[in-house]
């Protein structure tokens, strides 16, 4: 029996091996079959991902509103067991749920779709008047002498020749090209929404049965882990799996949460202000404000460079309002929202986003911490295992000593020492 055990773990090991030499191949060499065969499942799967995303943001509020019906079942029914209804309140629960949801989303959008489309309006009719207040700002630069205008004109009239081959070499055929499919772009865009929305519903459908059917789904998946692993690694699998459950939950919907209210804030705060293109400037505000660290500088710097088209003095007070608003993020609202949710440092929380962003995008960029996160605490809990199991400390500290002296006992100096104690 052993040896059928071993048999099969060595043909596993071939199987699986071969298999990452072929993806390997035909990744880098062939014409990427594997990932055009992921990216289609994952269009397919498109309504499920959407699904189960909106069941995990929406759970913690379905167990809220499911725990306040069960306390107000049990007043209002004694007598009943809450057992008997709790089918009708955990549908109950979960209907008031996304209803809460879909009406945030329909208030926020009331509110704003309106405002950003009036600011939008407005920067493409004075489109024309920001052209020509910068085109006479630079003309009155360069009509100077100081240094810098001398400097501006050298390396305008040393690429002047460069630019005009790239505008009609490049530049001018790529607009013809994007002028002709223009219209079909157009229809590709309402295609693409219209699929979108499609999609969104059914993920909709699809985190009403998720969120019905957790507990079941859970006791599924335990007895999964239980059955293909022994129980000591199987309790590991489940506690790995809580704490990537703590680090993404905490983060994620804490991130929204707070950019969210920052968004907000920055709408109230401009409009009290009287800032020109508020809706406009709260939006981009608060949807960078989801990608740490880097976020509030990608969203302040266009939007001051808008309200500077507009007024420098306005810029200013702006510039001055969003870097008030960030620090009151940064150390009060970020921290009552967010605690210690990834327990990285933030040197590793820049690695986690350049890395991210260059793979995903801003997705990659906004999961990358929370991935980075899970990542390390894997590394730690494995190095952790292999100390404890050396009889060693797993505290860090209790190394730099260790460390400091390695290596002592065979030096010459040591060797005199221990000559005199004999």
């Amino acid at each position: 029996m052993k040896r059928r055990t071993q048999y099969v773990k060595w043909g596993l090991t071939a199987f699986l091996t071969v298999c990452a030499v072929l993806v390997f191949y035909d990744t880098f060499y062939m014409g990427a079959t594997l990932q055009h065969f992921v990216d289609k499942l994952f269009s397919v799967l498109a309504p499920v991902l959407y699904g189960c995303a909106i069941a995990y943001l929406l759970t913690p509020v379905m167990n809220w509103i499911e725990r306040a019906l069960h306390a107000g079942w049990q007043k209002a029914f004694p007598k009943k067991h809450v057992k008997n209804a709790a089918g009708v309140l955990r549908f109950a629960s979960i209907l008031l749920a996304e209803a809460v949801a879909i009406l945030l989303v329909y208030l926020l959008m009331s509110v704003l779709i309106p405002q950003l489309v009036d600011s939008v309006t407005m920067l493409i009719n004075n489109a024309e008047a920001y052209y020509y207040k910068v085109y006479n700002w630079a003309d009155g630069l360069l009509d100077s002498e100081n240094e810098i205008a001398v400097w501006v004109a050298d390396f305008v009239t040393k690429y002047y020749s460069d630019g005009v081959t790239l505008l009609k070499d490049h530049i001018l055929p790529w607009a013809q090209g994007a002028l002709g499919t223009l219209t079909g772009g157009i229809w590709s865009g309402i295609w693409s929404v219209v699929s979108f929305a499609t999609d969104l519903i059914v993920g909709i459908i699809v985190s009403i049965y998720l969120m019905t059917m957790k507990e079941k789904s859970l006791a599924r998946c335990c007895k999964a882990v239980y059955a293909l692993f022994d129980e000591k690694k199987a309790n590991a699998v489940i506690h790995g799996t809580r704490q990537v459950d703590r680090i993404f939950s905490g983060f994620v919907r804490g991130k929204l949460l707070d950019s969210l209210i920052i968004g907000a804030l920055c709408f109230v705060g401009c409009s009290i202000l009287k800032m020109p293109y508020t809706p406009l400037v709260s939006v981009v505000v608060g949807v960078t404000n989801i990608i740490p660290f880097f976020g509030p500088f990608l969203g302040a710097i266009p939007s001051a460079f808008l309200i500077l088209l507009v007024s420098p003095k306005q810029c200013l007070i702006f510039v001055i309002f969003i870097v008030v608003l960030q620090q009151f993020d940064g150390n009060i609202l970020g921290p009552k929202i967010l605690g210690d949710a990834t327990g990285i440092s933030s040197f590793w929380v820049i690695v986690a986003i350049l890395v991210g962003g260059g793979f995903g995008g801003v997705l990659g960029m906004f999961l990358g911490v929370p991935i980075f996160a899970c990542l390390q605490e894997l590394v730690k809990y494995l190095l952790d295992r292999r100390l404890r199991r050396r009889d060693m400390p797993t505290e860090a500290y209790a190394y730099v000593e260790r460390a400091r002296t390695a290596g002592q006992e065979h030096t010459p100096e040591a060797a005199i020492t221990e000559e005199k104690h004999d």
